[in-house]
């Protein structure tokens, strides 16, 4: 047997603050941090995953010119399990005061919820 790819370790997402976006993932997506990535002293990236211990990773680093690039662009979907969470994010998203677009059905079936992090990437809340 050959070499495999069981999943996905983590995805990197450039950003222009990190202290910032830290405190976004955390506060509105429920990730925590569980790795610090410091230069000089100064921390220029960190690792979040799943509370739960799941496997999705996702990495914030420092890097300006690259986040003000992908403003607009959707890198990354995380799953929601059921299709009736999607509305229960939709409210969490409301409490919360952080803009969002309609739950809208996508192009495989699924429900699908967008909501836009500090440096304008969209994040997307999908159910299959």
């Amino acid at each position: 047997m050959g070499p495999t790819v069981t999943g996905f370790h983590h995805v990197k997402l450039p950003v222009s603050d990190v202290a910032r976006s830290r405190a976004w993932y955390e506060r509105v997506l429920g990730l925590e941090v569980v790795i610090e990535f410091e230069e000089d002293g100064v921390v220029r990236g960190v690792g979040l995953a799943l509370p739960d211990g799941g496997s999705a990773g996702v990495a914030l680093r420092e890097d300006s010119a690259r986040a003000a690039s992908l403003a607009g662009f959707d890198p990354l979907a995380l799953l929601v399990p059921e299709r009736e969470q999607v509305e229960q994010w939709r409210a969490r998203l409301d409490e919360l005061g952080e803009p969002h677009g309609d739950i809208v059905t996508g192009a495989h079936g699924g429900k699908v919820l967008a909501v836009v992090d500090p440096d304008g990437l969209e994040i997307r809340l999908y159910a299959d």
